[in-house]
């Protein structure tokens, strides 16, 4: 047998199925992203337009101000960047973000 996860074949799928409420926490969502959001907080002026256009509740608020995106749930769609009023998120390719960048704005350790 084989040690890598057995996916679900298409004749398994139900038509209109639905995953439970809340079971999408406990996926990590954001392995497939290609774009990381990257935030340049000196130009942040905290205005949760980010939060608010977020379709994955990616955006970390603490105290009523962004202080990163949870890495394990952002999908590196870019709707954060491109609703800043200030231009302060930039999208960089995954494979251009240094460890040290993509630390400084993941929040899913926390």
């Amino acid at each position: 047998m084989s040690d890598k996860k057995k996916l679900m074949d298409k004749s398994e799928m139900m038509e209109g199925g639905v995953a439970p409420g809340g079971s999408m926490s406990k996926l990590n969502t954001g392995s497939w992203r290609s774009q990381v959001p990257l935030t340049d907080f000196d130009e942040c002026i905290h205005c949760m337009q980010c939060w608010i256009f977020c379709p994955d509740c990616a955006i970390t608020i603490k105290d009523g101000k962004k202080v990163g995106t949870n890495m394990q749930y952002c999908k590196g769609c870019g709707i954060c960047a491109t609703e800043c009023p200030v231009d302060c998120i930039h999208m960089k390719p995954v494979e251009d973000v240094s460890q040290e960048e993509f630390d400084a704005e993941d929040t899913s350790k926390e």
